[in-house]
This record gives structure tokens, C-alpha cells and sequence, in this order.
């Protein structure tokens, strides 16, 4: 058996932060929209955009399930790193609501 080697870090280890803090808080606000505006990877958003956006917070509840998806939609979630679960999970819920599924749900049982 290879032996691996074993490298040990402290927190005094830490690369030093490259950020250059001074700069940045010396920014304008005008400065920062102007910036955000020209980032090609994080467009500002519509105000359509903004109206038909929702916040998806994940429930207290979970439960432990085995389900089969197909390997690009698992592929897709993984390649996107750490917390490929929580994400799938967000998406799904973010569906649920949509679909106003508790609305129905209580709706049904009230009338049933």
C-alpha cells in the first residue's frame, strides 16, 4: 500500500486575501452600478424580471428518498459543485409552489 502523504494546515497557514478592501469601499455608488451593469456574467436584472422573481427557501421537513432521475439532469446539478441536492431540491419546491399545490391541496380536502 502507497503511504499518502499527509499535509496538515492551520488557520495561520491561510493564503493572505487578494481583495483589495481600500479600493472597494472607496467605490461610488455610481461606481458599483456602472460595474455591475458591464459584468457580461450577471446582466442587471428587468423589472419584469424582478416582478415574476420569487424567493425559494428550503423546508425544515426533509425526507430521505431513493428516485431515478436521468444522468443529465444529475450531471447538469453536479457540475454546478457542492449542494447539488439542495439545488435539485430548491427547483423542485420552486415547481410546487407554482402550481399553487398547497392551495389546491387544502382546497381539496376541505371540499372532499
Amino acid at each position: 500500500m502507497k503511504s499518502k502523504r499527509i499535509i496538515r494546515r492551520t488557520l495561520a497557514d491561510r493564503k493572505k486575501d487578494k481583495t483589495d478592501w481600500a479600493r472597494l469601499r472607496a467605490m461610488t455608488e455610481e461606481e458599483i452600478d456602472r460595474n455591475a451593469e458591464s459584468d457580461p456574467d450577471n446582466p442587471p436584472w428587468t423589472e419584469e424580471e424582478l416582478k415574476a422573481a420569487r424567493l425559494v427557501q428550503p423546508s425544515a421537513g426533509k425526507q430521505a428518498l431513493s428516485i431515478r432521475l436521468d444522468s443529465e439532469v444529475i450531471d447538469f446539478f453536479k457540475d454546478q459543485g457542492p449542494g447539488y441536492q439542495s439545488r435539485i431540491n430548491a427547483v423542485l419546491l420552486g415547481y410546487v409552489r407554482s402550481q399553487d399545490w398547497d392551495t389546491k391541496k387544502r382546497t381539496a380536502r376541505r371540499t372532499g
